[in-house]
């Protein structure tokens, strides 16, 4: 069955200023379907490959020492999530971030959870020292990785956004990179920039793995966009509005799901195809 998403909402979607800023790097993503080498949570493998998938970008997902290594040379941007750290991704991560630094690949780091946490706490502070193109988190993750916080509950946020801009720049001090905080209003900085992107819904809080995919969608964006902000910032409002057109038609988190990778693709297509101011 055809999608929805394009008669119905196509008029709207085609005029979104918000789109317009970024619709080059959405549409470069499509055009050249960047390998993304993935560590990510084992609870959300699934929607990060899927959600990579729908937006036109290749998932590849491995994490041992003896392999992730290796494989990671073929890849054209590396994500770093430490969400449900195991023992294999504990010993891995450094070495792939070491060959991504080595061989020029962009990478981004998604500090899930971290605060009390003994192990991925300072293995994501030691990181900041490989210098991601992009860090992305939520408020309390983002204090924690400075050490300016107690991280949050679980990966739940107990901070707002405009607390940890601070933070945020202080990180994008030490990696020269840029920042995206996760919130009810997402803000993305680098060194002389600032962006606010008040977009998406809370349906996006509701499904396992959707901050995941942000972090993912993420090192999409920078494979095809040197400028770490606005890669960074493309792919928040990638996500944001499609979460905006999935919540128009879901009757729940369950659909919302699914109706979230149809409208990551159907967000893709407009951008394919050119969005007007």
């Amino acid at each position: 069955m055809t999608s929805s998403f394009p008669t119905r909402l196509g008029p709207d979607l085609a005029h979104d200023t918000d789109l317009v800023a970024v619709g080059p790097v959405i549409r470069a993503v499509r055009e050249r379907a960047p390998l993304v080498h993935c560590i990510t949570a084992t609870v959300s493998m699934g929607i990060v490959a899927d959600g990579l998938l729908a937006a036109g970008a290749r998932p590849m997902m491995t994490e041992t020492l003896a392999e992730a290594p290796v494989v990671t040379i073929v890849a054209d941007a590396l994500a770093v999530n430490l969400g449900t750290l195991s023992t294999d991704a504990m010993d891995g991560i450094p070495a792939v971030v070491e060959v991504a630094v080595r061989d020029g690949r962009p990478w981004v780091l998604d500090p899930t959870a971290i605060g009390l946490a003994p192990v991925r706490t300072p293995l994501a502070r030691g990181l900041l020292d490989s210098r991601p193109a992009v860090v992305r988190g939520n408020a309390s993750e983002v204090l924690a990785l400075v050490d300016a916080g107690a991280g949050g509950r679980g990966a739940d946020s107990v901070s707002a956004v405009e607390a940890a801009e601070d933070a945020a720049r202080e990180v994008v001090r030490r990696t020269g990179g840029a920042v995206a905080v996760s919130g009810q209003t997402d803000l993305v900085l680098d060194a002389g920039r600032r962006a606010l992107v008040a977009r998406g819904t809370s349906q996006l809080t509701r499904v396992t793995g959707t901050g995941c995919l942000l972090g993912a969608l993420t090192a999409a964006c920078c494979a095809v966009e040197v400028d770490p902000l606005l890669a960074a910032l493309a792919a928040t409002t990638w996500l944001n509005v499609a979460g905006e057109l999935a919540a128009e038609r879901t009757a729940g988190p369950g659909s919302f799901r699914v109706d979230l990778l149809d409208a990551l693709d159907v967000v893709g297509q407009f951008a394919e195809n050119g969005v007007s101011s």
